[in-house]
């Protein structure tokens, strides 16, 4: 099957398991074209099957703004005209689906279809703004299936859209063998050379993530325990995060180590990872951190509970009650035993719900579902 990706090519999370999507499907003899402004950050090895076409975004004085939307369009109808593809796969309701019906418009007399994937901030924040609502709503009806990844992203999307078309659940997914533990004495010593315990975030930095939150949950942890912070990731909360570290006395123990590709060292280093977010629709980088036996404290929000199952792989909390949060976690750093009965259920979870090899047939089984309409 020859299968079209359309997705952001950052260190988002939709952008991350769009890729990996790609990646898996291909491993598995699918042709894979991926459609974006950038080559995916995640797009780093070659495969004979896998196929890149850059957008190329025309800039004319007449507009103020660049075309970005009508330019994937143009490249997806190119794409799926010389290239015979079989499914658009839009990560993304605005721009993506948009594009990706626009592309079926003018291709009136080609039978490729659309399968459109939701991911959360296009329903949660993005489609709530009054001049996209419509917009939204037009993407879920005129796609030839959707997809929400978690079952309270389908609540939301239905509440708050009322779409013709039934939404499929298919969780977002982890490579078992790539992400698992593997604990390297180098990265410990380094980030805590007196044996301190780690807690670890990773987020793009927005004002969502509450990145502050994280800096609050230290300051309380280490009253009780020697502990250190690894921030991972950039974006317009980071200075934020560092004058509040200041400001609290604790900067010493925080460490901002910007955008970084050794997720699994890192992530298998860690002894708790934070995820106080104030709107999740999954949590994908908590599935990473329990996929590498790390239990998780997080907010209640969104799809979060849905991934880290309160009390097994780790505690939920009420979104902002970082003292809380902070009691989890000297809870479970104070107590070797309950540590690493955490880590082995966060590891189970990880293996029994969101195993790559049982997601993306899904996947599969949706686009011959398609296909043979």
């Amino acid at each position: 099957m020859k299968i079209g990706i359309i997705c952001y090519p950052t260190f988002g999370g939709s952008g991350i398991v769009a890729t990996e999507l790609g990646l898996k499907l291909a491993d598995r003899g699918h042709e894979i074209h991926f459609i974006s402004y950038e080559s995916p950050m995640r797009l780093n090895k070659f495969l004979n099957n896998i196929y890149f076409h850059e957008v190329e975004i025309p800039h004319y004085p007449l507009f103020e703004h660049n075309l970005y939307t009508l330019a994937l369009a143009g490249k997806i109808i190119d794409v799926v005209k010389y290239e015979k593809l079989d499914i658009i796969h839009a990560h993304y309701a605005i721009p993506h689906a948009i594009s990706g019906i626009i592309s079926k418009n003018v291709l009136k007399d080609n039978n490729v279809k659309l399968v459109t994937t939701l991911h959360g901030t296009d329903i949660t924040l993005v489609g709530l703004e009054p001049a996209f609502h419509p917009l939204i709503k037009y993407s879920l009806d005129n796609s030839d299936a959707v997809t929400a990844v978690s079952q309270y992203l389908r609540t939301n999307t239905e509440q708050h859209f009322n779409p013709e078309k039934k939404i499929n659940v298919i969780y977002n997914f982890i490579d078992l063998d790539e992400y698992k533990r593997n604990p390297c004495s180098k990265i410990k010593e380094s980030i805590a050379p007196n044996g301190e315990k780690i807690l670890l975030h990773i987020s793009n930095f927005r004002p969502v993530k509450r990145v502050q939150d994280t800096v609050r949950i230290l300051a309380e942890v280490i009253k009780s325990v020697p502990a250190k912070l690894v921030l991972i990731g950039d974006g317009p909360e980071r200075s934020d995060a560092e004058k509040l570290s200041r400001e609290l006395g604790v900067s010493e123990h925080v460490r901002f180590l910007g955008k970084q590709h050794a997720l699994v060292d890192l992530l298998s280093a860690a002894d708790i990872f934070l995820l106080p977010s104030q709107s999740e629709s999954f949590g994908l980088s908590a599935l990473e951190a329990m996929s590498c036996g790390t239990p998780v404290v997080a907010s209640n929000i969104g799809g979060i509970p849905e991934v880290v199952i309160h009390g097994e792989g780790g505690y939920v909390s009420e979104f902002g009650d970082v003292v809380r949060m902070a009691k989890y976690v000297v809870s479970l750093l104070t107590n070797d035993r309950k540590w690493q009965t955490f880590s082995d259920n966060a590891r189970r979870i990880a293996e029994e719900k969101f195993d790559c090899k049982m997601i993306i047939p899904k996947y599969e089984k949706l686009y011959e579902k398609l296909m043979s309409e």
